[in-house]
């Protein structure tokens, strides 16, 4: 018997695929590609780390942790979150280990999400945030920041994408695609308005750690964000721990007791060596993770210089491991760019268009790779631009 219909839930057959697959899928069927697409530290997890994961394997640690994850793990990441970032949370019901900072953000907008109801989502921004506001139900409503504005969130532009329907704010700072980073009176600007309409946070501050001409500030930890902001951070990219897909929520009880029912269900609990490598890291990892903040800082200001030498109007991103500079003065779309640059030169960009609004007319570049590489990546885009102003 034929089946005639299709039995895809409408909201997966309508989404796209994530854009910045298409360009990674095309140079890896290709030699000699220089890349500055991946969203992953070139640097290996700290030794003591791996140490620590492979030391709980030979100690026979194999079987489920709690839901919301190892007691000790959660006790880390407590005092790590009120030491470094001044917000305090309870390990025994305000934090969650989750798989990645990815599935803390799916189960934060479950958690939240009802029919109809919107979620504010910042652009440009991390592909994954206004698909997974659709797979939980709700409707993602985008706003464009520009580059004028070095890419921030203008307080006017937030307050009249207001409704009645409105339920959340999504954040991500020090941002993705544009390394762009809001202060505290940034923040507090943001904030003020977030309790003047009752509303809640997302804040994704997976690149806290990665923020080099000034510290960090949490939002949660601004006076009443507390109670209105759900926290996403996790170990994969300040701790260079990727492949280890270990996240975690910081929330407070009602919306974190919520949360964990989804991950019960959905997931469980996160990998247990993972999490044994995490205790390490948050005790020990530290002098590890400024050294890499070091090195970022140092090959951030490279490209920077480069871009802006090479034409390329490029600001100077306040943290994350991205630059984003324009490519409007080449007449070329985002996306054109980053195909004929990676067919013609063999450099993989992401087009700045897969991020939303305000994305056209610039790329994503990361500095997540060794000094060599970006030299060698700077040198052919220039070739490549040279080639289209002799033309």
């Amino acid at each position: 018997m034929t089946v005639t219909k299709s039995y895809i839930a409408k909201s997966v057959e309508n989404m796209r695929p994530s854009g910045i697959r298409k360009f990674f899928d095309l140079a890896a069927t290709m030699e000699g590609v220089v890349s500055l697409g991946v969203g992953e530290p070139d640097f290996v997890t700290t030794w003591s780390v791996r140490e620590a994961a492979i030391s709980s394997l030979e100690r026979g640690f194999t079987s489920y942790t709690a839901n919301a994850g190892l007691i000790e793990l959660r006790r880390e990441i407590a005092h790590y979150m009120e030491s470094r970032f001044r917000v305090r949370y309870s390990p025994q019901n305000e934090i969650i280990v989750t798989v990645g900072a990815s599935q803390a953000i799916d189960i934060a907008m479950r958690a939240i999400t009802d029919p109809g109801d919107e979620i504010i989502v910042v652009e440009p921004c991390f592909v994954s945030y206004a698909p997974l506001v659709e797979l939980a139900g709700g409707k993602a409503v985008t706003i464009g920041t520009t580059g004028e504005t070095g890419f921030k969130l203008q307080p006017e532009q937030f307050e009249a994408a207001i409704t009645s329907k409105t339920k959340a704010l999504l954040l991500c700072y020090p941002n993705n695609p544009t390394g762009t980073q809001l202060n505290k009176e940034d923040l507090q600007l943001i904030a003020d308005i977030v309790k003047k309409h009752d509303l809640l946070v997302i804040a994704d501050e997976i690149y806290a750690e990665l923020a080099y001409d000034q510290d960090h500030t949490s939002i949660a930890s601004l006076e009443g964000m507390r109670e209105r902001t759900i926290l996403i951070n996790g170990f994969s990219k300040g701790f260079a721990m990727t492949g280890w897909r270990l996240g975690f929520t910081c929330a407070p009880v009602k919306i974190s007791s919520a949360m964990l029912k989804i991950h019960q269900y959905a997931m469980m609990c996160a990998s247990t060596p993972a999490q044994y490598g995490a205790i390490e890291a948050l005790q020990n990892g530290m002098t590890d993770v400024e050294s890499m903040k070091k090195d970022y800082r140092r090959r951030r200001n490279y490209i920077v210089q480069s871009f802006n030498e090479l034409g390329l109007d490029c600001h100077l991103p306040g943290g994350a491991f991205y630059v984003f500079p324009s490519i409007q003065s080449t007449g070329l779309t985002s996306e054109q760019f980053a195909e004929q640059l990676l067919l013609e030169e063999k450099v993989a960009v992401v087009p700045g268009s897969v991020f939303g609004k305000g994305g056209e007319g610039y790329i994503r570049c990361s500095y997540a790779s060794s000094m060599a590489q970006l030299q060698e990546a700077i040198k052919r885009i220039g070739q490549f631009i040279d080639k289209r102003q002799m033309n």
